[in-house]
């Protein structure tokens, strides 16, 4: 997938709700910088990053974060690649020690923009964050990389206690679930 595949992908994804519906805007408005897909380019760049749900649909794969000290999803910056499917299989491989996914469907799954704090290196900046759905099998022995303090499948129910009512997370829990009760 290349940048052209993805704008029309993004340009055929049906937001959630109002929110995402300014982001999608807001992506569309970031994809005419050349080095949007590039972690230098300011006031913010694409990541991608993957909702791991289990075979059950009952569990979500998080990891407590080493900079941020938040529980969230697995993923990381585009680093140039065009093909965020790419980087979030890439990314939830390396911060899980997953390697088989189940692609619940090819298409975008959510969008986010965050604010991501400045570091002494880097100066405060977005993440223009675009997730797909993955399955996992939660038996599987799971590795913590360098950039988490743990993982953890955590129950749908406690999703918002851990996540500290982080509306994306949430909006993903309900994504699922209202995706769970259309396959009942």
């Amino acid at each position: 997938m290349d940048r052209k595949q993805f704008i029309r992908m993004l340009e055929a994804y049906n937001p959630a709700d109002e929110e995402e519906q300014l982001f999608k805007g807001q992506f569309l408005e970031l994809l005419v910088h050349t080095d949007a897909f590039q972690r230098n380019h300011l006031p913010g760049h694409l990541t991608a990053s993957s909702w791991i749900i289990d075979i059950s649909g009952e569990f979500v794969l998080l990891t407590h974060h080493a900079k941020l000290n938040k529980w969230l999803q697995p993923g990381g910056h585009a680093d140039g690649n065009e093909n965020l499917l790419s980087v979030a299989l890439r990314e939830a491989e390396e911060e899980t020690g997953l390697k088989n996914f189940n692609l619940v469907h090819p298409e975008i799954f959510d969008i986010d923009i965050h604010i991501i704090p400045a570091r002494k290196e880097f100066p405060e900046h977005f993440h223009f964050d675009v997730r797909y759905l993955l399955q996992a099998d939660r038996d599987v022995t799971l590795i913590i990389s360098e950039e988490s303090h743990a993982l953890a499948w955590v129950p749908w129910n406690d999703v918002q206690r851990v996540s500290e009512g982080n509306r994306s997370m949430i909006r993903m829990t309900n994504k699922v679930s209202a995706l769970f009760r259309t396959y009942q």
